[in-house]
C-alpha cells in the first residue's frame, strides 16, 4: 500500500540525487517556452479573436470574441445562485485578508533628518494598474481572487482586473465572481493560460494593457510571464504548488501525512515532502497516507500519487535537525509547516520559505483560505530572494530629499571629490563655482 510513496534517507543521497529533489516542474521551461511563443504572437496580432479561439482549443468553452468580459448580470446571477454557506465563507475570508493587509500597508510618507540640514525619506504610492491571474484548470479558486485582488485594493490600485479561464459552459466560476465583488473588482475576463498573460501585456479591444500581472499558474503561465517580462511586471514567481512539512519526534506522523496531501492534491506538477528527524514519524506517515487517499476523489488521488511517487515528493528522513533544516533552506519551499510541540524553537533556523506555518493547528488549508496573509507565494526556490505577495507589491516608493542652505557646502564638497574621482565633469560643475555664483553666495 505504500509502494507509491517515495521514501529516502537524506544522508544516503548522492549530490546528484539530492539536487534532483530540489527541481520543480518549472525548473526547465524550455518545452513550454516554444509552445507558448505562437500563442503570445497570436494574441498580439489578433487580440480578442485569438482569445476566443484559444478558449475553445484549451478550455473547450465557447466564448465569443465580443463577450470576453463578464457582464453585470453575471455578477448578479453568481450572487443569487451561490450557496449561502459559500458566500458566508468568502465574506469571512475577505474580512481577514483585508484586515491583515490594512495593517501591513506602509505610511504614505516618512522623512528624517539624516544630518543637520539634510532631510530624506520615502513617498509611497500605488501602481496604476494590475491584472490578477486566477487559474482554473484543476478547480475553481475564489480564494486566489481574494488573495490577489484585496491587497491590490488596499494598496489603492485604481485599475484592477481578473483574467481567468472560462468553464466548459463558457462562464466564469460563480464563487470567483462573488469573491471579485467582495474585493471590489468589477473587471473579470474569460481568458486563461499563456494567452491571458499576453492579453494583459499587449492589450486587446476588450482588455486594457496592464502595468503588472500577479497570481499563481501552470508552467505555461510561468513561461509566458518570462517571455513577456520586458512588457509587463510579472511580480512574484508563482508556479505549481509546493510544500515541506517538517516534523520532529514530538508530533504525530499521522498529522504530518494529513498535511502532506494538502498541496500534493493540487496537481501532478506539485512538489511536496515530509522532512523528519524521526523514523517513528516517517513510519506512521507512510502507514497513514493510503488510508487518507480513500477519502479523496479519484482525480485528487491521481494527482497525489503522481507527486509522492516521483522525485518531487515523498518522505525524507534526516539524521538531525541541522541536516533537515539544511535541505529545507536549500529547497526554499513555498509553504513550510513546522509540526512540533514547540514549533517556535525552530523558527530562527529557517532562512528560506514563502510562508511558515507553526504547529499542529496551522495546516496550510487555513493559510490558503482564511488566515489573512496572501497565499500567492514564491515557488521554484525563489523564496530565497522573493517574498509573499503583499500590499507592498502594489505600491512603489519614491525618494524625497531636500537640502537646506546650511548643509549644502559640506555635502557638495564630499560629492565633488567623488564626482572628480569617477570622471564626471558635469556632476562636479553642478556643485562647484558655477552653482555658487548662480546662487549668489
Amino acid at each position: 500500500m505504500t509502494s507509491h510513496i517515495n521514501f529516502l534517507t537524506l544522508a544516503k543521497l548522492s549530490a546528484t540525487e539530492r539536487a534532483n529533489l530540489l527541481k520543480r516542474a518549472e525548473s526547465d521551461l524550455s518545452p513550454f517556452i516554444e509552445k507558448v511563443k505562437p500563442l503570445i504572437e497570436a494574441v498580439r496580432v489578433e487580440g480578442d479573436v485569438a482569445l476566443s479561439r484559444f478558449a475553445w482549443q484549451f478550455d473547450k468553452a465557447s466564448v465569443a470574441a465580443n463577450a470576453i468580459a463578464a457582464a453585470p448580470e453575471d455578477f448578479e446571477r453568481a450572487q443569487r445562485d451561490l450557496e449561502p454557506d459559500v458566500r458566508d465563507a468568502i465574506a469571512f475570508a475577505a474580512g481577514n485578508i483585508r484586515k491583515f493587509h490594512e495593517l501591513q500597508k506602509p505610511d504614505a510618507s516618512w522623512s528624517a533628518e539624516i544630518r543637520p540640514g539634510l532631510h530624506a525619506g520615502d513617498r509611497t504610492t500605488p501602481i496604476q494598474s494590475v491584472a490578477c491571474y486566477i487559474p482554473r484548470g484543476k478547480g475553481a479558486f475564489p480564494s486566489s481572487v481574494m488573495m490577489t485582488c484585496i491587497p491590490a485594493s488596499v494598496a489603492g490600485v485604481e485599475d484592477i482586473c481578473i483574467v481567468t479561464p472560462p468553464g466548459p459552459d463558457g462562464k466564469i466560476d460563480a464563487a470567483s465572481l462573488v469573491a471579485a465583488r467582495a474585493a471590489g473588482v468589477g473587471k473579470v475576463y474569460k481568458a486563461g493560460g499563456a494567452q491571458a498573460i499576453a492579453a494583459v501585456a499587449y492589450g486587446t479591444a476588450t482588455i486594457s494593457k496592464y502595468a503588472k500581472v500577479v497570481g499563481p499558474g501552470s508552467p505555461w503561465v510561468v513561461a509566458a510571464k518570462r517571455l513577456l517580462s520586458d512588457l509587463i511586471d510579472t511580480g512574484t514567481p508563482a508556479g505549481p504548488s509546493e510544500s515541506i512539512i517538517f516534523a520532529d519526534g514530538t508530533t504525530d506522523g499521522r498529522i504530518a501525512a494529513l498535511d502532506l496531501l494538502i498541496e500534493a492534491e493540487h496537481g501532478e506538477d506539485s512538489s511536496c515532502f515530509i522532512v523528519t528527524t524521526s523514523r517513528d514519524v516517517a513510519d506512521a506517515a507512510l502507514k497513514a497516507v493510503p488510508e487518507y487517499l480513500k477519502r479523496m476523489s479519484a482525480q485528487r488521488v491521481g494527482f497525489t500519487k503522481s507527486v509522492l511517487g516521483s522525485s518531487r515528493g515523498g518522505i525524507l528522513l534526516a539524521r538531525d535537525t541541522s541536516e533537515a533544516m539544511g535541505f529545507i533552506n536549500d529547497y526554499a519551499p513555498e509553504h513550510l509547516q513546522i509540526l512540533s510541540k514547540e514549533p517556535r524553537k525552530y523558527l530562527d533556523l529557517v532562512k528560506n520559505a514563502g510562508e511558515i506555518l507553526l504547529g499542529e493547528y496551522t495546516p496550510s488549508t487555513l493559510g490558503n483560505f482564511v488566515l489573512g496573509p496572501s497565499h500567492v507565494l514564491p515557488t521554484g526556490g525563489w523564496a530565497k530572494t522573493f517574498s509573499a505577495l503583499s500590499v507592498h507589491d502594489f505600491m512603489k516608493r519614491t525618494s524625497v530629499v531636500e537640502v537646506m542652505p546650511s548643509a549644502y557646502a559640506e555635502l557638495a564638497r564630499h560629492a565633488g571629490i567623488i564626482a572628480k574621482y569617477e570622471g564626471f565633469d558635469a556632476h562636479a560643475n553642478a556643485i562647484g563655482d558655477l552653482r555658487k555664483k548662480l546662487l549668489g553666495n
